[in-house]
């Protein structure tokens, strides 16, 4: 199990390597937005791996369920700020 859980981990961590890349290169703030919603989701996925690696997946997904409320909210105060920004232009 370990094994696969470590392969698991490596594919996830390359995957982000591609919102990564549209998070610097983004041409507008709403790429850059979505890029962080998928880099948290795949942060939270990464967490449940471990968990499930080092067999205390339960103790992960309360670290999992609190990270996604922190993307989430973190998400839309970004959103009011960039909104409330243009408004000011």
């Amino acid at each position: 199990m370990s094994s696969i859980a470590n392969v698991m981990i490596l594919l996830f961590i390359v995957a982000t390597a591609i919102p990564f890349y549209r998070l610097i290169k983004g041409p507008t703030v709403f790429d850059r937005l979505l890029s962080i919603g998928a880099i948290g989701g795949k942060a939270i996925v990464l967490i449940l791996l471990v968990g499930l690696m080092y067999d205390r997946l339960s103790m992960f997904v309360d670290i999992a369920l609190g990270y996604a409320i922190l993307n989430f909210i973190g998400g839309i105060a970004m959103a009011e700020y960039f909104r409330l920004r243009k408004e000011e232009e």
